[in-house]
């Protein structure tokens, strides 16, 4: 009879590998990096996987649940009205996650966009769609705003979601490489100053 592999621990395999994919890259996973990672036998770790590629998907499967429960479903974006209000609300949420250093490296997905980004395979497929998904997250929090009088009609929703995107994703890079102790809060204050330039009115108001 085969033996049933504990949950919990394919659980703290995945947890690991998501933290060392976030620095050594998701390349740099393999069964024996994670069972010396986890002071674990190599043969505990390779039932849980097929292949590294295997590997490499479940734990961007991982990265995304983990991103999805701190950014989508945090309180704070469950709680705030749809509109501006949830815009900022789910922006201010993936700052928090990523300035809170849940990965060793930062963004998981900052990172493994640019180890993926010119190697076509099921890793980049993946990455490419979750991060069009949330980018289209924003892109429709921008049209609900805009329903609801909140925005104003003269902005363009995927264009404000790519702003809004980049600084938090410039935030990640210059705390990453250059050190720098205050880019998120740099990126909060550009974010802020975005969304409220989008009202409906405020470039009227600037120009005066």
């Amino acid at each position: 009879m085969p033996r049933r592999r504990s949950p919990d621990t394919r659980r703290l395999i995945l947890d690991r590998a998501t933290d060392l994919a976030s620095v050594e890259g998701l390349e740099g996973l393999s069964i024996g990096r994670l069972a010396e990672a986890l002071e674990m036998s190599k043969s505990g770790v390779i039932g849980h996987f097929s292949s590294k590629e295997d590997l490499q998907l479940q734990t961007v499967e991982a990265a995304r649940a983990l991103f999805e429960a701190a950014v989508i479903d945090s309180q704070a974006s469950r709680r705030a009205e749809h509109g501006r209000e949830r815009l900022a609300a789910l922006v201010e949420s993936w700052i928090a996650y990523v300035a809170s250093e849940v990965f060793a490296g930062g963004c998981f997905f900052w990172a493994a966009s640019a180890e993926f980004d010119g190697r076509p395979g099921a890793v980049r497929d993946r990455v490419r769609a979750l991060t069009q998904r949330w980018l289209e997250t924003l892109e429709a929090e921008v049209r609900l705003a805009q329903r609801l009088g909140e925005v104003s009609d003269d902005e363009e929703p995927a264009q404000l979601a790519f702003e809004l995107h980049a600084f938090v994703q410039e935030a990640n890079w210059a705390r990453q490489l250059l050190d720098r102790t205050d880019a998120f809060d740099r990126a909060r204050r550009a974010v802020e100053r975005r969304i409220a330039a989008a009202a409906p009115g405020a470039l009227a108001a600037n120009d005066a």
